[in-house]
């Protein structure tokens, strides 16, 4: 009796196409989009929503954004190999063709807008799919390569999600929308200049102006404080909209100056190690606001 000898390697291969169509996504900017649409879709409803719209509009805003990502990888794919950070994507590493890799990434903005409607309504769909356009025409192609404020401007597409959210609940747009939105639009430029003083050599061998490329690290400090105050302030005002209490009055300020004073530790001593703990904290800052308004209003 002999043994049969199984190849594995379809299997594997299987898998390692899968993981490359998964990287091409970006799944980590997708977790933090989505926390901050559940916290708006929960201020909006003053309670927690139902299950089946939480899943449609996390599932089709997943979706939205796994495509807007999937698009610009394959739009900067060149520039990408440029850049050691991004030079094993599976674009410019060769483990997916570029013509299947827009497919995808089409096929998932189709999938998003199909969920989000059937499932929430004709608006979430609309601005879900307006933030991709936005992002892979407005900053992809046209601000991201020619402009040191890209990011300042392009950030608009990741503070879309938090209107998606409130949106997805009321079938419409109201001031605590705004102002979550406009917390987010402030968040993002401290957010990506600090992460680009890590990785600054990268995008200059890329050809992306990132500021503090084009304006030096001193200049992109500065920015990083002065959008950390205004992120700050902004968080405040949500009181004077929405029906948050007092966890979120006593929080908002004290997590708004922890964030502050960070950003005047790195403009002291901008280096690039703390210029990539300062892109951590923000994450956690962000995530710690959003999550405090949603619980505040669910203990209300």
């Amino acid at each position: 009796m002999t043994d049969t000898i199984v190849d594995s390697r379809p299997a594997r291969t299987v898998l390692a196409t899968a993981g490359a169509y998964f990287r091409l996504t970006k799944p980590r900017v997708i977790e933090l989009l989505l926390v901050t649409t559940l916290p708006a879709m929960i201020l909006a409803d003053g309670g927690f929503p139902s299950i089946g719209l939480v899943a449609a509009v996390l599932g089709g805003g997943a979706l939205a954004a796994a495509g807007a990502n999937t698009i610009n990888c394959w739009i900067e794919r060149d520039r990408d190999l440029a850049m050691t950070r991004t030079a094993h994507r599976p674009l410019p590493s060769g483990q997916i063709e570029p013509r299947r890799a827009l497919a995808f990434g089409l096929g998932l903005e189709l999938a998003a807008f199909t969920i989000l409607w059937s499932g929430a309504n004709l608006l979430a769909a609309g601005l879900a799919v307006g933030a991709m356009l936005f992002y892979v025409f407005v900053y992809t192609i046209w601000l991201k390569p020619r402009s040191a404020q890209n990011i300042v401007i392009g950030g608009a597409a990741g503070a879309v999600p938090v209107l998606v959210g409130w949106s997805a609940v009321t079938g419409s747009l109201a001031n605590p929308a705004w102002i979550l939105f406009a917390i987010v639009f402030l968040w993002t430029p401290p957010h990506f200049w600090a992460l680009a003083l890590k990785y600054r050599d990268d995008y200059a061998a890329a050809g992306f102006p990132m500021l503090p490329v084009t304006h030096g690290v001193k200049a992109a400090t500065r920015q990083i404080v002065a959008y950390a105050v205004a992120v700050a302030v902004t968080s405040m005002l949500l009181p004077l909209a929405a029906p948050v209490g007092a966890l979120y009055v006593v929080a908002a300020p004290l997590l708004g100056a922890g964030f502050v004073g960070a950003a005047v530790r790195l403009h002291r001593d901008p280096t690039a190690d703390r210029g990539f703990a300062f892109f951590r904290l923000s994450n956690v800052y962000l995530a710690s606001l959003f999550v405090v308004g949603a619980v505040d209003t669910l203990v209300a």
